[in-house]
C-alpha cells in the first residue's frame, strides 16, 4: 500500500513543528510518503558505490529529524525521518514530442507517466555510510506547484544510530548536507511514552533507616533474586564508590551521601540517581547532619607568596561541601580575630580526595606567622565555632607561655599532691597487701581512644593516662601520639607500640563508649562477611574519626588472640561511670576479657596491670 495525497502530507508537516523536537507519533509500517503528484513510491536499500545516475530528479533541501515509532503495545523505537524536497525535471521523450498537436499532446502527458528516484545517504563518525534509494513516477498534471514534490523517509532503528549519537545526512546529487544529534536517553525517558523504551527502564531504590540496628537497609522495588549494581557518593557530582552490600552504617549517612543504581545486564546501562537523604525528617536530618559534623577536620600551614610575603594556608575538608566562614585569630586568653580576612567557604572550588571526602584550599596573605596565628570556621547549621586550629611556630612568646605553665604545672603538683596523699597511701597499702613493694618501673601501657569526637570521653582518657603514668607505669597514648601517627601512619604506630609492650611486658587498654560498641559489633558483620565472600571488597565509607584506624587495628588483633585461643592477655576493656555506653551486652568480639568500670575498680584495675602483667608478660620490678 502506497501512501501519498495534500492530507497526509499536511498531517506530517503537523507534526513536524521542530527538527530538533522528539517526536511521538504512533509507529507506521509505511517507510516512505510522497506528496501529491508522486505515486508508487518505494524504498531500497543502495549500496554507496553502485548509486545510479539519475538527472530526472535533483534533492533541493532536506530536514531530517528523530522521532519515537511506537505500533500497538510493542516497545517504541527510535526512528529517522529525513524530509526531502526535490524538484523534477521532464524526461528528454516528453520534450521532443512538441510538433504534436495540443489535444494529442495533453493525451500523452496524461498516459505516459515519468520514472524518477533520489538517492539519500546517512552515516555517524567512523562508520560506513547507509544509503536509502526512493524511487517512483511523475504525474506532472497533478503537481502542486510545477516540478516540486516532497518525499518523507521513515527509517526504524538506524543503522549505528544509538541515543546521543552525532549523524550526518546528505543527497549525492545534487550534494545537500545536513547534521543532526540523536536524542540523549535522558531526554527520550522524560517523555510521556518512556514506560515503553526498553532502555528507560532501571530499578528503583528505597532506603529504610533502621535505628535499632544503627543501619540503613537498602531495598529494590520487585527485585527478588538478582540484585543491580550500586554505588554511593557524597553529592550530586561525587565521584560513585562502587558498594555491595544491602546495608551501610548509620554513622556514615550524611545528608549528601546519593546513590546510584543500574542493571549491568542492560545494554544502554542507564543508571539512576537518588540523594534520599537531602530532605528528610527534622530528628533524623539532625542526625545527618551531624555525622557530617564529626567528620569536618582542618589543618593550617605557612607558605611564602611571589613577593615573598608571608601566608597562612588552610585546608578543610569533610564528607559534604559546606557553607560558613574561616577566619584568622591570634590566640591569647581567647583566639582573638584579625580583622578583615574573614573568607566563606561556599565561594570557589571544592574538590574530592582519595577517600572521598570534599576538600578546599585557601589562604590569608600577609599574616605575621611570628605570632603562631591561628584558624577558627564557623560551618552553618552547627551551634558552635570549630577551632582554634594553629600553626606552630618556635619563637619568644612560646617560651614565655613554656615559663608560665612550668610554674602552674608546679602549682597543681604541690596541690594534687596534698589532695591525693591519702589515696596514695591507701593504693600503696593495697599493693603491700597483695605481696608487691615499692616498684621502681611497672609495665607499659597502650591506652586506645574509642572512635568518638566526644571532647568530654577524650578528657577522660587523657586523665586515665596520667592516671596510670603517676603510678609508675610506661604510658602510651593514642591522642598524645598524634605527631607519631601522622609520621608512621596509624597501624605502623600500633605495631611499635606492641613491639615495645612485647620487650617490656604489659597490656594494651581499650576505653568502650556507646560508639566503640557499635564500630565492634559493625566489624564483627563485616569480617564474618568478608570470609564468606572470600575477600570482596566490602569497606566501610571512610568518615571515621581520627582515632578510628587504631581502634579498629585493635579489633583484628583481639580476633586473631581469640582464634589462637589467647583472649585476655594482651587486652582489657575499661568504662567510664560518668559516660555510659549503653545497656546492651558486650559484643562476640569483646566476651571473655576483663573489663573494668572507672573510678570504681580503679584498685582493681591497677591490680591487674601489675599482678596480671607479671604473670603474663614478665614485667620488670625492683
Amino acid at each position: 500500500m502506497v501512501l501519498h495525497g495534500g492530507s497526509l502530507w499536511c498531517l506530517l508537516l503537523t507534526l513536524h513543528m521542530s527538527a530538533c523536537d522528539l517526536k511521538t507519533p504512533g509507529y507506521d509500517s509505511q517507510e516512505v510518503v510522497c506528496s501529491q503528484g508522486l505515486s508508487n513510491c518505494t524504498m531500497e536499500d543502495e549500496l554507496l558505490l553502485s548509486l545510479k545516475e539519475n538527472d530526472s530528479a535533483h534533492v533541493l533541501n532536506l530536514t531530517p529529524y528523530f522521532k519515537l515509532c511506537c505500533k500497538d503495545r510493542a516497545p517504541c523505537r527510535l526512528c529517522l525521518v529525513i524530509d526531502a524536497e526535490i524538484t523534477i525535471h521532464a524526461g528528454k521523450d516528453l520534450e521532443d514530442e512538441g510538433h504534436f498537436g495540443a489535444d494529442e499532446e495533453d493525451y500523452r502527458g496524461e498516459t505516459r507517466n515519468q520514472k524518477a528516484s533520489v538517492t539519500v545517504c546517512y552515516n555517524t563518525a567512523h562508520t560506513m555510510p547507509t544509503c536509502k534509494r526512493v524511487e517512483f513516477t511523475v504525474n506532472h498534471a497533478a503537481l502542486t506547484q510545477q516540478n516540486q514534490a516532497k518525499v518523507s523517509m521513515v527509517i526504524p532503528e538506524p543503522a549505528w544510530v544509538s541515543f546521543s549519537s552525532q549523524v550526518f545526512i546528505y543527497s549525492v546529487k545534487p550534494s545537500q548536507r545536513k547534521n543532526i544529534v540523536a536524542p540523549s536517553l535522558d531526554e527520550v525517558c522524560s517523555q510521556k511514552l518512556h514506560e515503553r523504551v526498553e532502555e528507560c527502564q532501571v530499578p528503583t531504590l528505597l532506603s529504610v533507616i533502621d535505628k535499632e540496628k544503627n543501619q540503613v537497609d537498602l531495598k529494590f522495588v520487585g527485585r527478588n533474586k538478582s540484585l543491580p549494581s550500586v554505588c554511593i557518593q557524597y553529592e550530586q557530582n561525587g565521584r560513585c564508590q562502587s558498594w555491595n552490600r544491602q546495608t551501610i552504617p548509620l554513622y556514615s549517612v550524611t545528608p549528601c551521601t546519593c546513590f546510584q543504581v543500574w542493571d549491568e545486564d542492560t545494554q544502554m546501562s542507564r543508571r539512576s540517581l537518588s540523594c534520599p537523604f537531602s530532605n528528610t525528617s527534622k530528628k533524623s536530618g539532625d542526625l545527618f547532619h551531624r555525622n557530617m559534623w564529626n567528620n569536618v577536620s582542618v589543618s593550617v600551614g605557612q607558605g611564602q607568596m611571589n613577593n615573598h610575603h608571608p601566608m597562612l594556608s588552610w585546608n578543610v575538608s569533610a564528607p559534604c561541601r559546606l557553607e560558613g566562614e574561616v577566619w584568622p585569630c591570634h590566640r591569647e586568653i581567647n583566639c582573638k580575630e584579625v580583622k578583615g580576612f574573614r573568607q566563606q567557604l561556599a565561594n570557589g572550588e571544592w574538590r574530592q580526595n582519595s577517600k572521598g571526602l570534599w576538600k578546599k584550599i585557601g589562604f590569608f596573605q600577609d599574616i605575621n606567622l611570628q605570632r603562631s596565628p591561628c584558624v577558627m570556621v564557623k560551618v552553618r547549621g552547627m551551634g558552635h565555632d570549630l577551632g582554634p586550629f594553629c600553626f606552630n611556630n618556635t619563637d619568644r612568646w612560646r617560651w614565655s607561655l613554656l615559663v608560665v605553665g612550668f610554674m602552674l604545672l608546679v602549682c597543681l603538683t604541690t596541690m594534687i599532691s596534698y589532695f591525693l596523699r591519702s589515696f596514695v597511701k591507701k593504693c600503696v597499702g593495697s599493693l603491700h597487701r597483695a605481696g608487691f613493694v615499692k616498684v621502681g618501673r611497672l609495665c607499659h601501657v597502650v591506652l586506645l581512644s574509642p572512635p568518638d569526637a566526644d571532647a568530654g570521653v577524650s578528657e577522660s582518657v587523657c586523665q586515665l593516662g596520667s592516671l596510670l603514668s603517676n603510678y609508675g607505669f610506661s604510658v602510651s597514648v593514642d591522642q598524645w601520639s598524634r605527631k607519631e601517627q601522622c609520621t608512621l601512619g596509624p597501624l605502623p604506630w600500633l605495631h611499635s607500640q606492641l613491639l615495645e609492650l612485647k620487650s617490656q611486658g604489659g597490656r594494651v587498654v581499650l576505653v568502650l563508649t556507646r560508639r566503640a560498641l557499635e564500630r565492634a559489633e559493625e566489624w564483627t558483620q563485616w569480617y564474618k562477611g568478608d570470609i564468606k565472600t572470600k575477600g570482596e571488597e566490602n569497606g566501610l565509607p571512610k568518615i571515621w574519626s581520627p582515632y578510628s584506624d587504631v581502634f579498629t587495628a585493635s579489633l583484628c588483633l583481639i580476633q586473631a588472640d581469640k582464634e589462637q585461643g589467647r583472649a585476655g592477655e594482651r587486652f582489657l576493656l575499661v568504662k567510664f561511670d560518668s559516660h555510659p555506653s549503653s545497656d546492651r551486652s558486650l559484643p562476640e568480639l569483646f566476651q571473655g576479657l576483663p573489663l573494668f568500670h572507672l573510678p570504681s575498680k580503679t584498685k582493681t584495675l591497677l591490680s591487674e596491670l601489675t599482678v596480671g602483667g607479671a604473670r603474663k608478660v614478665s614485667c620488670r620490678w625492683t
